[in-house]
């Protein structure tokens, strides 16, 4: 029992090469495995140098937007966004997919579009009629790369996936803009202002 292995869902031995599915070889006994899983220890950054261990993982996404922009309309349409993201193990490809899509498209809201309008102390586009978001209609199609670089201090190696997206898709929005305009854009969202020089 000890050369037996697991490839491609097949239960495999050294000796005897495939012997059976998982589900045959293990018929109806129950499995049950306590596992107990403790982080690395982390640590202050340091004030001086900004480096630290301070976080337990990290992980890893780069965007690339593409733009259409009309200046004297001041209008911004994202046309395309690619995303590769290192997952760590992508244990359910479709729900990482499905994140990386879902944080990319926070990030272009927020580059372009959201806003919480404050005046008096009263906000004043207290609903999604006056709050904008994206939906489908302003998402661009989407180039998607999952990286799998298992994290060695993480269980079953997993990175957390919705957070990196959301973090680097709205600068890249806004790199774009600025790449396509030549404007010193300083803020976000970007308003047709902005693009008109009418602000």
């Amino acid at each position: 029992m000890a050369d037996l292995g697991l490839a491609g869902g097949l239960v495999t031995s050294a000796a005897e090469g495939a012997i059976a599915t998982l589900a045959e070889f293990l018929g109806d006994q129950a499995i049950e495995e306590t596992v107990q899983w403790r982080h690395r220890p982390t640590y202050p950054v340091d004030p001086e140098t900004g480096q630290g261990f301070a976080h337990v993982q990290y992980a890893f996404a780069a965007h690339r937007a593409v733009v259409d922009v009309d200046t004297g309309l001041g209008l911004v349409k994202v046309v395309e966004l690619a995303c590769t993201q290192d997952v760590g193990k992508a244990m359910n490809p479709q729900a990482v997919i499905g994140q990386i899509q879902g944080g990319t498209a926070q990030g272009l809201g927020l580059a372009v579009m959201e806003e919480i309008l404050i005046s008096g102390g009263r906000i004043r586009n207290p609903s999604f009629t006056d709050y904008l978001i994206p939906t489908i209609l302003d998402m661009p199609p989407m180039r998607i790369e999952v990286l799998e670089y298992p994290d060695p201090n993480a269980p079953y190696g997993l990175r957390g996936v919705g957070e990196a997206p959301t973090i680097s898709s709205g600068p890249a929005v806004l790199a774009a803009i600025r790449a396509a305009t030549g404007l010193d854009l300083t803020r976000i969202p970007v308003r047709p202002e902005h693009l008109t020089g009418t602000s």
